[in-house]
Parts: C-alpha cells; structure tokens; sequence
C-alpha cells in the first residue's frame, strides 16, 4: 500500500470515529451541555458519512468502508427520530395550512416573502425576526392574511417583531409568554387554535446553558395551560430529539412534526442541514404532511405544514 492510500484511509476511518461520537452522543440521550451540543449534528453528520463511505467504496479500501459505513449507520439510528417522529394519525376531515419562518433580522426582500407565501397558499402564517423595514411592507407580503398580531419590538441583532397573520379573524391572547414573543387564537377549520410563535435563544456555547432552557420551559408551560388545541411554531435553536425538544415534548404535552428535510442553513444541501426550524402540535392535533416552502431570502427555509384533528 502506497504512503497516500495509507493517509487516505487513516482520514477516512478518523472522519468516521468523529461521525461516530456524535451518533453516540445523540444516542445517549444524555442532556449534559456537550453532548447536548454533539446530539444537534446527528442529520448533518449522516450525510458526511455517507459522502465518506462513498469515498472509500471508490477506493476499495476495506477497513475504510467498514469504519464509515458503520459510522453512517449510527447517524442514521440517531437522526431518524427526528426526522419521522411516532406521531398520532391525522383525521381525514379539514385541516389547517401553516406557513412557519425565520425570515432573518437582515433580510428584507418582500417581494421574495410574498411570493413563498403565495407559493405555499397557507390559512396560518407565522414569521419570526421580522426587521422593520419588512415589518413596514406586511401589506404587500400578506395581501390575502389581513388578520393580524404582531409582538413588540425586541433586540435580536437589532430590533426586530414576530407576527401571526391569517385568513380568518383572530385574537392575541392575554398573558401571553412574554419576553418571548406572542400567541393568538385563530379561527380555523379544525375550530379555535392557539398559535404560538417560538424563537428560542441560541444554545451553549453561544449563549449561556440554562437561558435556552429558560425559554422552553416557558413555552412549555404556556401551552399545557391552554384549553384546546395549540401549535408550537418557529425557530427552536435545537433539534427535537435533543435535550431541549425533549423538554417542549415532555413538559408541554406536544408532538413534533417531522425533521426531513433541514431548514438551517439554507444555502446548504438538505442532508446536511439541521432541523431547527420546528412545528409542535398538541394531542389533539395530527400532523399530515410537512414539507419545506420556497427561499424567502432568509438563512432559514421556511417550513409548511398541514395539520388536522388526530384520530
């Protein structure tokens, strides 16, 4: 074997141990700060080792295929809860259309806004980092939602609002989880429907631990203490088979929709994207379809849903 085959195969079983240790990490379920962090990379992490099995099958080096192939099937038992969660059987009767995304603090293309929502034709949408200068041109974005509520100003690398807009009337609710945002009930085929907007902060080590933490269990509590049905929608900042997903799920009495493709970052591939950007809807609720919308000019893809009474 010649010195570069040699080096190839040491990188190519190397990736696959450090591909491994993720897996391992998510796998674990432990909710400790860096395994937590290792757990988000699961999806992402299958597609290098796939890309790196690929590889060493072109090769023809045994023990590299082996090892990246082992690796790939590690991710993949990790990542596939989060990409096809257990989840109750939808109704076949009406459902609900629901447009969530993080249209980013920089970006104020409404043109571009109004035609992904126009694409998706959604009965509910919710936006989150909305900038002002987009906030200005909600009427053109949202020509066929009238029915609005909008939070206050809050800092996120500037200042920026998270609105709900729809079809048919609706109402902010009171006691809202404030600082995080807003709620509203919405008149819906499926009957009143509580709608919470969720941007959680950024995890360790880009925040401090326990703040996302913080966050969640707000929201969690928030939405077991409402009567009927209720959607958790928006951008979580952590994939739901991790430490905070598991939380939302647990503590809120809610079930997420499912995690294929990723929505962040969108200028990446799908498979090696994370699935951050999250819809969770209560007992009552069945998720039917999920799927991605068009570029909005965010960082962010946004996510569609069609969401019915569970059977």
């Amino acid at each position: 074997m010649s010195i570069l085959r040699f080096m190839m195969r040491l990188a190519l079983i190397a990736s696959a141990a450090a591909v491994a240790a993720i897996a391992l990490a998510a796998l674990s379920g432990l909710g400790h700060r860096w395994t937590d962090i290792l757990a988000q990379f699961a999806a992402p992490a299958f597609a290098a080792a796939v890309a790196a099995t690929a590889v060493a099958l072109f090769l023809r080096d045994r023990p590299a295929i082996a090892a990246c192939a082992l690796s790939a099937l590690l991710c993949a038992g990790a990542a596939w809860p989060q990409w096809f969660p257990a989840r109750p059987a939808p109704d076949p009767g009406p459902g609900l259309r629901l447009y969530s995304a993080n249209v980013w603090v920089r970006n104020s293309d409404a043109e571009a806004l109004s035609r992904s929502i126009a694409a998706a034709d959604p009965d509910v949408v919710v936006l989150l980092e909305v900038n002002d200068a987009l906030f200005a041109q909600l009427d053109a974005a949202l020509p066929d939602h009238p029915h609005r509520a909008a939070s206050r100003r809050m800092s996120f690398r500037g200042p920026v609002r998270q609105v709900v807009a729809s079809r048919t009337p609706l109402r902010r609710i009171e006691g809202e989880p404030a600082p995080l945002g807003i709620a509203a009930r919405v008149e819906t085929a499926l009957g009143p429907v509580t709608i919470v907007p969720t941007h959680l902060t950024r995890p360790w080590p880009f925040q401090i631990q326990w703040e996302q933490i913080r966050q969640a269990a707000t929201q969690a509590e928030f939405a077991r203490a409402m009567d009927g049905p209720v959607i958790l929608a928006g951008d979580f900042n952590s994939v739901s088979t991790a430490r905070i997903g598991r939380q939302i799920r647990s503590d809120g009495g809610v079930t997420p929709a499912p995690g294929w493709p990723g929505t962040w970052p969108a200028f990446l591939p799908a498979p090696f994207r994370m699935t951050i950007d999250q819809v969770y809807v209560s007992q009552d609720l069945a998720v039917a379809e999920r799927r991605l919308g068009r570029a909005n000019g965010s960082d962010h893809s946004p996510v569609i849903t069609e969401i019915r009474r569970a059977r």
